[in-house]
């Protein structure tokens, strides 16, 4: 259970509702101030020119959302605020986001945002003025030991878990942690129909997808807008020049759609995105089992608590909605060695490596390189260094 919710009786906190417009973030403030927790929700406003409506299911932070978290606020009855916090969200998400892609490698803005925003920048602003927690629509749980030390875990329904994206908090941040969600074992329509008998108007909005700050979907253009566009080439893992694009940032490992590839393989089956190379403009392209990875390093770890020690087996999850897979893992000087047991496709430089052991979040890690089944080479963020499959292929450095 939530320590949180169930310690109300015991004590009654300080605790800020993080109210992103949406149906979760209203019902998990409503929960936490039925709980009997002095509860005051705030709007997060990351957007420096916020549109005035959203598309569909698309984007968030938008004006219509700010007046949605209210009107829910009002409900709840409880007192709601807006805090400006677009300067550090351009800088520590969306900047790092744009960075990462002209880098060749695949970020996950999510994770940034928790990291940075929700647990950094709001945590530190709310315990200055002395909350006592963070309250967010997360699906997940926060179990507490005897000593008093925290754990994060996955929420009680897996179809819903949100620990993936929750993996970079450390023990810190993981104290003033609330999830009033992670423990319902209900569908996201039971969700909506909870938030409907509380008289909450969100309870039929759409949830919110794709990332947040490119509201019509289309990464790409996003990306070209602030890199530019500049043809490039198209490889087989030969060297020999299958077709053109207009940007390597616009590929990520594992891609089949949208290559826009005019010469056909030999074998007559789909090419997918091998290896990126910003340096020179290439993207690498080849057959499906070119993707499988046997291990991988990761780089910048953070932990759900203590460090482990020693190699040791895990389960992994290498993006927000994959399946958990068996790993042995290992801390070697400060970078995280992860071995699976079976080969694994479209592990791309730049994603989030999070280890679970049983339903308990261990911690996560940056991929940086990524070891290929069958001396398919390395593939490396940063400059995307790669070890061909043939002598005469090009070095993609």
């Amino acid at each position: 259970m939530n320590d949180f919710l169930e310690s109300a009786p015991r004590e009654r906190l300080r605790v800020l509702a993080a109210m992103s417009g949406g149906v979760d973030s209203a019902v998990a403030a409503a929960r936490a101030a039925e709980a009997g927790h002095d509860v005051t929700g705030v709007h997060l406003a990351l957007s420096a020119n916020p549109q005035s409506f959203r598309t569909g299911a698309r984007g968030c932070c938008t004006v219509e959302d700010s007046r949605d978290a209210r009107r829910a606020a009002d409900v709840i009855g409880i007192p709601f605020y807006v805090w400006d916090l677009a300067d550090r969200f351009r800088e520590d998400v969306v900047e790092d986001f744009v960075a990462e892609y002209a880098a060749g490698r695949t970020p996950n803005p999510c994770l940034r945002c928790n990291e940075k925003i929700k647990f950094a920048a709001l945590l530190d602003k709310a315990l200055a003025l002395g909350f006592d927690a963070v309250c967010t629509g997360h699906y997940a749980t926060v179990a507490v030991n005897e000593d008093g030390s925290r754990e994060l875990h996955r929420a009680s329904d897996m179809a819903k878990d949100q620990s993936y994206v929750l993996g970079v908090l450390d023990e810190r941040q993981l104290a003033h942690a609330m999830f009033p969600l992670g423990d319902t074992r209900t569908t996201k329509e039971e969700i909506r129909a909870e938030a409907e008998r509380r008289g909450l108007a969100v309870a039929k909005k759409p949830d919110s997808h794709d990332i947040c700050f490119i509201a019509d979907g289309d990464t790409q253009g996003f990306l070209a807008k602030r890199l530019g566009t500049e043809e490039g080439a198209i490889v087989d893992r030969s060297g020999e020049r299958v077709g053109t694009h207009s940007g390597a940032y616009g590929f990520t490992i594992g891609q089949r759609k949208g290559l826009r590839i005019g010469v056909p393989a030999d074998d007559g089956k789909p090419r997918y995105v091998l290896d990126i190379s910003p340096v020179n403009n290439t993207v690498t392209v080849g057959p499906a089992e070119a993707l499988d990875v046997t291990a991988l390093t990761a780089i910048r770890p953070r932990w759900c608590g203590t460090p482990p020690t020693g190699p040791a087996a895990y389960t992994a999850q290498l993006r927000a909605h994959g399946e958990d897979v068996p790993v042995t893992a290992e801390l070697t000087g400060g970078e995280l060695r992860v071995r699976f047991a079976e080969a694994v496709r479209g592990v791309a430089p730049g994603q989030a490596v999070v280890l679970y052991d049983g339903t308990r979040v261990v911690g996560s890690a940056t991929i940086a390189t990524t070891d290929r089944a069958g001396g398919g080479g390395r593939t490396s963020a940063g400059d995307r260094t790669s070890t061909p499959d043939r002598t005469n292929a090009p070095a993609t450095v």
